[in-house]
């Protein structure tokens, strides 16, 4: 076997200017031809031209690379937490991780310094999941559309919005739901352009207001008008202490 590392200058031009980058290559190679052996003290032989013949056994351009581990030295949103170990392709490693600053090489001497860190220092996590934040981002961008019947009398109650959490694509459990202050009857068409927000709680551990609004659904005639985007639309607070509140929280998407 023979290992061969080659070295290219690509060109890349960039305007006026020519930029020279160096590449390097390794290609491993078998003799197609094996070379005979001489006689101890003897006088080796000429290599012939068959003898600079080869076959390729590997070129690792197009071989595919192995996985690498990499440690986190840092809280990563939506990846991990600090000390975490993530096994990556070479490309993602390298980019996303390793050259912004976010990672080290999961290499035994760096092993044990994470190692010994958490049990010298119990470093307390900003958030209990590294998607965590991401989840609060996207709660506090809804506007929760609750319906509620037009016809027959209803209190709101927590398992009324666990529903409409569920219709818009989240999974929030009634013991997550902290209710407005005050309590919110119905059917009343005059909280029908007035918004409230309510507390969810994450992990039992972060919380964050979300949006709402009451729809009073009805059938034939008594069905009220479409309103077109109005989730978009500033309303009025239905809880007056609720409105700083609401004016602070980011706006509906």
């Amino acid at each position: 076997m023979l290992a061969l590392r080659s070295f290219f200058r690509s060109s890349v031009a960039t305007g006026p200017n020519v930029v020279h980058q160096q590449t390097r290559n390794t290609f491993i190679l078998k003799r197609k031809n094996p070379f005979p052996l001489h006689k101890k003290g003897g006088r080796p032989s000429k290599m012939r031209g068959r003898h600079f013949v080869y076959d390729l056994v590997e070129d690792t351009n197009v071989s595919k690379k192995p996985d690498i581990k990499v440690i986190l030295n840092q809280f990563v949103d939506g990846v991990g937490s600090k000390g975490d170990i993530l096994t990556l392709r070479p490309n993602e490693a390298y980019s996303d991780f390793l050259l912004p600053g976010l990672a080290v090489y999961a290499s035994p001497e760096n092993l044990e310094k994470y190692k010994m860190e958490e049990n010298t220092t119990k470093v307390v996590d900003q958030y209990s999941s590294p998607y965590v934040h991401r989840t609060m981002g996207c709660l506090s961008r809804v506007n929760l559309q609750i319906t509620m019947n037009k016809l027959e009398p209803w209190t709101l109650e927590p398992w009324h919005v666990s529903a409409s959490f569920r219709k818009s694509g989240f999974i929030v459990p009634e013991y997550a739901i902290e209710m407005p202050p005050v309590e919110i009857k119905g059917p009343d068409l005059s909280l029908q352009d007035k918004e409230f927000y309510v507390t969810v709680t994450i992990n039992k551990k972060e919380k964050v207001n979300v949006r709402c609004r009451i729809h009073h659904w009805a059938t034939g005639l008594d069905r009220l008008p479409w309103d077109e985007f109005h989730w978009k639309q500033p309303k009025e607070a239905l809880i007056p202490e609720q409105a700083a509140v609401l004016e602070s929280m980011p706006l509906p998407q």
